[in-house]
């Protein structure tokens, strides 16, 4: 067999050349497209390119001769338990992305002693010969709200990039542990990544090497004397547990945070849930087709009882709109 070119379609753009090839070639291991990449073997418009080089419309890639068995496989045959669950989930969905409202406690992705979790269970969204749906952005595992998926490769290279240029309008909710003074204001405080720590972050001090920077507004939208606040959040970056450690540095702890509540873990409150009080409730985000999507999603059930026993008073979300 020889090599072969295939062109970029225009819902490929902007998609990483390692991406592109492990989709046409689920057997390939990264190591391998690193290779081919750096022995020339994989060219884009006759050049040698990197892996991670994004791609355009109408780009030529060139292909070695490669093992083609696993494009044929049929998809994985839907969970009904995932399918029913899903699709009470959904907020908002076209043809080009769908908005789920996740659940507290689900992973979004696997990991070490992960089993279940929300990009296991996208085939269950997969429509009669569509493609599989592609995740957009992450929530952690017990913050509930607004998650994007993307239904083509196309759209979710194009909120990617929104996502990294802070397109995106993005607002939290929360319920932290006493009063932040003053009522409003920036955290600006560059975030480091500790050693050994599964995922954990911690606040970085000045010249810190691998620090990076992150930025949170907030706002105190009511609180309960000086025990609970209720705190609109704005992160203007987009960092693995930025809210969480941000709340902590102010001094107004998430409530039910136990890996960012101080030295004695206090983040929790007889009475109250256990779950971490941190919720993703309003995403607007320039629409691939056009104009801006602004979708809501309501309050999960533990942080409503608590809205309540606090005397918070919170909206109802409004319909998805596209403006």
């Amino acid at each position: 067999m020889s090599a072969a070119l295939q062109i970029v379609t225009a819902d490929e753009a902007e998609i990483r050349l390692d991406r592109w090839l492990r989709r046409r070639f689920p057997g390939l291991t990264q190591g391998r497209i690193e290779k081919l990449c750096r022995t020339g073997q994989v060219r884009v418009d006759g050049h040698r390119v990197a892996a991670a080089t994004r791609l355009l419309a109408g780009q030529n890639v060139r292909i070695p001769p490669l093992p083609t068995s696993n494009e044929t496989a049929p998809p994985p045959r839907p969970d009904p338990y995932a399918a029913a669950l899903l699709a009470r989930q959904i907020l908002y969905e076209d043809d080009a992305l769908i908005a789920l409202d996740k659940p507290p406690g689900l992973p979004v992705q696997g990991g070490p002693g992960i089993t279940r979790h929300l990009d296991g269970m996208l085939d269950a969204l997969r429509g009669a010969g569509g493609e599989r749906l592609r995740l957009v952005h992450r929530l952690d595992q017990d913050t509930s709200g607004v998650l994007l998926l993307a239904r083509s490769p196309g759209v979710a290279a194009t909120l990617a990039r929104a996502f990294r240029e802070r397109a995106m309008e993005k607002t939290y909710w929360a319920v932290v542990l006493g009063r932040p003074i003053p009522g409003e204001g920036r955290i600006d405080l560059p975030l480091l990544r500790l050693r050994g720590a599964k995922g954990a972050r911690t606040a970085a001090a000045p010249g810190d090497p691998g620090a990076v920077r992150a930025i949170t507004d907030y706002v105190v939208r009511d609180h309960a004397g000086k025990r609970f606040s209720w705190l609109e959040l704005t992160p203007l970056t987009g960092r693995t547990h930025q809210l969480r450690v941000h709340c902590s540095a102010l001094g107004a702890p998430i409530l039910g945070e136990t890996k960012y509540a101080g030295e004695d873990g206090a983040g929790w409150v007889e009475g109250f849930s256990e779950r971490l009080h941190l919720h993703a409730r309003r995403l607007a985000l320039p629409h691939p087709g056009g104009g801006t999507l602004v979708i809501e999603a309501k309050l999960p059930a533990h942080m409503a009882e608590t809205f309540a026993r606090l005397g918070f008073s919170a909206p109802a979300p409004a319909a998805p709109r596209r403006e």
